[in-house]
């Protein structure tokens, strides 16, 4: 894997957003950059905003998309994982080794992916994550588990 980009979908929390952005810079620089797609309510309006601070400050990439079909469009990933606690199906470490450019997706609500949006890539879940812990927590469990199995090193 060369390049990893993250995405936060469907988030109307400026709280949730901002929390989850700060987290995704923290691992930097396996990240390669942070897309928010389909961002409503008063996210849209206080929240971008202040992630797009966050990431000027600490000279990080973001990118602002209306769906994922832009965000596919734009990156082009080789493979593309949809993290969710409600996923059937438990995630292969080894998958992100598949792709040279790889798109985590994560929903910003509070229920999983609609069905559609499952359909364009892995729907899955970090095996030992147990219930719903939001987007944030997801996303430091991935990471955790991603380093533990060596799959990604942060410098």
């Amino acid at each position: 894997m060369d390049e990893l980009y993250v995405c936060i979908h469907n988030v109307a929390s400026v709280q949730k957003l901002i929390d989850f952005a700060k987290a995704v810079y923290a691992f930097s620089p396996p990240i390669s950059g942070l897309v928010m797609s389909k961002v409503g309510g008063t996210a849209a309006q206080a929240g971008i905003p202040e992630v797009m601070k966050i990431s000027y400050k600490q000279g990080k990439t973001v990118m602002v998309l209306p769906d994922l079909k832009d965000v596919i469009e734009l990156i082009k990933p080789d493979k593309i994982l949809l993290i969710s606690s409600f996923a059937e199906k438990e995630i292969n470490q080894s998958e992100l080794m598949e792709g040279k450019r790889v798109l985590l997706i994560f929903n910003g609500i509070e229920n999983d992916f609609q069905k559609t949006e499952q359909a364009i890539g892995n729907h899955v879940k970090i095996p030992y994550v147990k219930s719903d812990i939001g987007p944030t927590g997801l996303f430091i469990a991935f990471i955790y588990s991603s380093i533990a199995a060596g799959i990604l090193k942060i410098q």
